[in-house]
């Protein structure tokens, strides 16, 4: 038996055998090579194998998602298979004597390159079908042609850290917990398990070679034990039965309004990343959908979510609340949030850099989109925008002429929408110095106080050796939160807040008396801030 300890990144306990997954990338470092047939070789091989893994999960789509879907999976094996890109590694393989995997990027990099620069925006759209066809190969020539270890078994995942998009990705049925050995309780993958109610420890201490293991992992108090024994096994089972009675006491609180003892009515909504989100929100009492973070829309997938796509989804979920209020993030790309057909150039701190926002209003195009897609939902059901990283008044401005915009452009094509309420996160200092200024703009605000917290402390929230100056509590964050609130209601809108703070019951009679009119957190502690406000005076 051995015992690790992490980071408790989302509480819980889970029990069951560790899954090692390896890294997205596989380094396609250059190598010479003496026996140039054998390299030849390994590459026909190579190929072979991705082609079989390929046609394995076209058929899998084919089965979950339909023609179309699998129909993708026809053209990464066409590209695999193509024989200019067949002919330009070899080549390559011949000319400087240097392994595979190296010429296998090479050429990614070529073909990719001219794709991406093509008009027509159909073609500039493979590039990025040849960049995932290209590292499947680096990836089977690297690691002998195994697939990467997705579990198809419940399993507590373990890998070096996980981005939002392999997190998003994974079978959900499938994952009892996540242990990374980097990583932040305040990454977006952190605050992803927590929404998705999955025990989460990083920055974790466990050696390399987990995998096939029994495990123990303590979400709560970041604990992780390998080959656990029958007194750690029978610990572990009444940690789980001690919460499960604990949600039964709160089940109480579900169909109950959140109302404070001096009569105060506060709406508690869920934070949801996908639709299959939504089903624990209802299951849990919640009056509405406080963020819907429509960015893993935009990671799911090899391209941008087209109009008809992201409709489908908004219009499912507003359906699926049934009238109550479904609040839409427009997309949140950018820092630890990467989408690689994007194309966005390297920043040396993407935090301040090109993200939210700003992404939608340099790219324009997928913006629109995205509005199209909303307006049309917004027929089905109760639907409002929510715009990320607002630091200007003229930003406000500008998304309400787009939206204006669309709405003329619907109009004209006979397109049936509704009017939807604009707010806007107030995750930045500059936005909470002048939230009057921006409350003569909006319809709502909803403090982010995740990023709040790190703008306003100079501090990289993703960065786990910080986490003990990482202070959400500090007097700068609370001045900046009142001073939101003081703003709001002045102007007479309302205030909610979906940060990771909303959650926090030690701080709901505190966040109640600033004035929040609205929390929102994951669905797991929708009862916790139920029973908490009910308490409050």
């Amino acid at each position: 038996m051995e015992r690790f300890t992490g980071q408790g990144a989302s509480p819980g306990i889970a029990v069951g055998p560790a899954a090692e997954l390896a890294d997205e990338g596989q380094a396609a470092v250059k190598k010479h090579v003496d026996d140039i047939d054998a390299e030849e070789k390994r590459f026909w091989e190579a190929q072979s194998i991705a082609a079989a893994q390929i046609e394995k999960i076209r058929d899998k789509a084919l089965k979950s998602a339909g023609e179309h879907e699998a129909g993708i999976f026809d053209a990464h094996r066409m590209l695999l298979m193509d024989e200019a890109f067949t002919r330009e590694i070899l080549d390559t393989v011949r000319r400087e004597a240097v392994n595979a995997e190296y010429a296998a990027a090479l050429a990614c990099d070529k073909f990719s390159t001219v794709f991406s620069r093509m008009d027509d925006e159909y073609m500039r759209e493979r590039a990025a079908d040849v960049r995932d066809v290209a590292g499947r190969l680096i990836k089977v020539l690297g690691c002998g042609g195994e697939e990467q270890n997705i579990p198809e078994v419940p399993s507590i995942i373990i890998a070096d850290d996980l981005s939002p998009s392999q997190t998003i990705q994974l079978e959900r049925k499938n994952v009892l917990a996540f242990v990374t050995r980097r990583g932040s309780s305040n990454s977006h993958t952190a605050i992803l398990a927590r929404t998705m109610g999955i025990p989460a420890v990083v920055d974790a201490g466990v050696p390399a070679g987990a995998g096939g293991r029994m495990a123990v992992v303590d979400g709560s108090r970041g604990s992780i034990v390998l080959d656990p024994d029958e007194e750690t096994l029978e610990k572990a089972k009444r940690l789980k039965q001690a919460a499960e009675d604990r949600r039964r006491e709160l089940s109480e609180y579900k169909s109950l309004p959140a109302v404070t003892r001096s009569g105060k009515k506060i709406r508690v909504m869920a934070n949801i990343g996908s639709l299959s989100d939504i089903d624990a929100a209802i299951q849990n009492g919640a009056e509405g959908i406080g963020l819907f973070r429509s960015e893993f829309l935009y990671l799911e997938g090899r391209t941008c979510p087209s109009e008809e796509e992201q409709f489908l989804a908004y219009r499912e979920a507003a359906r699926r609340m049934d009238g109550k209020k479904v609040i839409i993030r427009t997309m949140d790309i950018g820092a630890d949030k990467q989408a690689d057909y994007l194309e966005m150039d390297r920043e040396e701190n993407p935090a301040l850099g090109c993200r939210a926002v700003r992404i939608s209003l340099t790219r324009e195009d997928i913006f629109r989109t995205q509005l199209r897609a909303l307006y049309r939902a917004s027929a089905y059901g109760n639907i409002a925008v929510m715009v990320p990283m607002i630091i200007s008044v003229w930003e406000v401005k500008r998304v309400r002429e787009i939206m204006g915009e669309v709405r003329k452009e619907l109009e004209k094509e006979d397109i049936p929408f509704r009017n939807m309420e604009l707010g806007i996160m107030v995750e930045t200092p500059a936005a909470a110095l002048t939230a009057d200024d921006l409350a003569a703009e909006s319809d709502f605000f909803s403090i982010g106080t995740n990023d709040l917290t790190q703008y306003t402390l100079a501090l990289d929230r993703q960065n786990a050796k910080l986490e003990r100056f990482y202070d959400p509590y500090h007097p700068a964050v609370m001045r900046l939160l009142k001073m939101t609130c003081d703003a709001a209601h002045k102007a007479g809108i309302w205030v909610g807040i979906c940060g990771e703070l909303a959650a926090d019951v030690k701080m709901t009679e505190k966040l109640i008396g600033m004035g929040i009119d609205e929390m929102s957190a994951a669905s797991g502690m929708i009862l916790e801030i139920k029973k908490a406000i009910c308490e409050s005076r």
